[in-house]
């Protein structure tokens, strides 16, 4: 489904007043607007990140019900295998109860492992599965998730995706699981958005450093769904995009807004050492998502949102899985 870019601008942050001083910006170009949008219609949607349990979970729950924050997606981030059974389970009857996607991360990952590259100056492989035993890892903990009722699976390595979309063509996971790739391995040029695409990615988290130029750029090859930070955590870079929401959506939907936290502790892999900091972030999380979507009304751009409850990707283009 597209949209159409020649429909009549949001505000612009400032707009009238700079206006009145001389200082207006140039119009808007239609040209850089891309024209996706989600299936069923909307052009965003929203992600509440770093939900490490079904505490947290339901801190985030209530949190959302409290500030009126609509969600669409909820992510965690140490893993599957942090979790127990029972708490999966907890987590994917209380998120559907509500009609949200629950996104768990998959197996091991290279920052956590005995390979020292990882640890020099140029990070090594960073987050990728070394060796087959963390391919099959990861592997492991797809299909335990999904067997679960997990629907979305979060991974860090190019193989691990080929080789779960694979899985997913052949039936060894369910057909309708979606997988998103990590912003730790974040695509930052359209050629390299458009083969996450083709290797079997449902949505592709961008580093949040991406200027708006570069979005529009990748949506003039693919329309994948993308995930942007609109805070990063310090990790990523800490960036904070609240003002460009709005530009944000216009260059890059579909788009999920994803709303992470600056100036807060790392809490991957979480336990209950870290119950509290991860309690108090994932309230935080919600009360930014509060504040963007305060931006979006005030700035008339708020209009244009996914129904709740959607979570399927569209038509994709993928590289052939059979020779």
């Amino acid at each position: 489904m597209t949209t159409d870019a020649s429909a009549p601008a949001a505000r612009r942050p400032g707009e009238q007043a700079l206006t009145a001083l001389g200082l207006g910006a140039p119009a808007l170009d239609p040209a850089d607007a891309s024209a996706h949008s989600f299936p069923g219609g909307g052009r965003w949607r929203t992600e509440i990140p770093s939900c490490e349990g079904p505490e947290a979970l339901a801190v985030v729950l209530k949190e959302a019900s409290r500030l009126d924050v609509p969600i669409h997606r909820i992510s965690q981030g140490s893993g599957v295998w942090m979790l127990t059974d029972a708490e999966i389970t907890e987590m994917v009857e209380a998120t559907a109860e509500r009609d949200i996607e629950l996104c768990l991360f998959t197996g091991p990952r290279g920052t956590w492992d005995i390979g020292g590259s990882v640890r020099s100056d140029s990070r090594g492989a960073g987050l990728r599965a070394r060796g087959h035993d963390a391919v099959a890892g990861c592997v492991e903990d797809a299909v335990r998730a999904t067997e679960l009722g997990v629907k979305c699976l979060l991974v860090a390595d190019e193989g691990v995706l080929w080789t779960l979309h694979r899985a997913r063509e052949n039936g060894i996971v369910p057909a309708d699981t979606t997988l998103k790739v990590s912003a730790l391995i974040g695509p930052v040029n359209p050629a390299s958005y458009a083969v996450y695409e083709r290797l079997g990615a449902d949505s592709v988290n961008v580093p949040s450093d991406l200027t708006l130029d570069h979005l529009t750029e990748i949506r003039r090859v693919s329309a994948a769904p993308m995930d942007m930070y609109i805070e990063a955590p310090d990790d990523l870079g800490g960036y904070v995009r609240m003002y460009e929401v709005a530009e944000l959506i216009r260059r890059g939907a579909p788009l999920y807004l994803k709303f992470g936290l600056s100036k807060a502790p790392g809490i991957y892999p979480w336990g209950t050492h870290l119950r509290d900091v991860t309690l108090d972030t994932a309230r935080e999380r919600v009360r930014r998502g509060r504040l963007a979507l305060d931006l979006l009304s005030r700035h008339g751009a708020d209009g244009d949102m996914a129904p709740l409850g959607s979570r399927l990707p569209g038509p994709l283009n993928r590289f052939p899985t059979t020779a």
